[in-house]
């Protein structure tokens, strides 16, 4: 089976309760949204225990994948500030079973609180 290297690009800062709905099945009766972005289409959802990562897919946006990644499973991020020429901020996160995800953020988005969200799970 082939690595995985999901990209989701486009991603700004939304309400924690935007798009609930779309979502709210896959968070438990003792987990916790800390922070929710989204895109024109797809969605990353931080919550205290696991990232969740909505794919939205085909023209109409009624088939969505949903790749759930658990903080256990992670083996590493790096973030990358937005510069002067390159104006999206970029996280990555690797994980067991997976090579990468890629997220690329919106000028002006800050993503400081997820890499304060993931070096918290990663060193406590």
């Amino acid at each position: 089976m082939p690595e995985l290297s999901p990209k989701i690009v486009g991603l700004m800062s939304t309400k924690l309760d935007d798009g609930l709905g779309m979502f709210e099945f896959l968070i438990g009766s003792n987990e916790e949204v800390l922070l929710s972005y989204k895109s024109v289409r797809d969605r990353l959802i931080v919550t205290n225990k696991k990232l969740l990562i909505i794919d939205v897919q085909g023209v109409t946006g009624r088939k969505k994948e949903y790749m759930v990644l658990p903080y256990s499973k992670l083996t590493g991020f790096s973030c990358e500030s937005a510069g002067t020429f390159d104006m999206d901020a970029e996280l990555k996160v690797w994980a067991s079973a997976i090579n990468q995800v890629e997220f690329q953020f919106l000028k002006g988005t800050d993503i400081r609180p997820l890499a304060k969200v993931l070096n918290e799970q990663f060193c406590g």
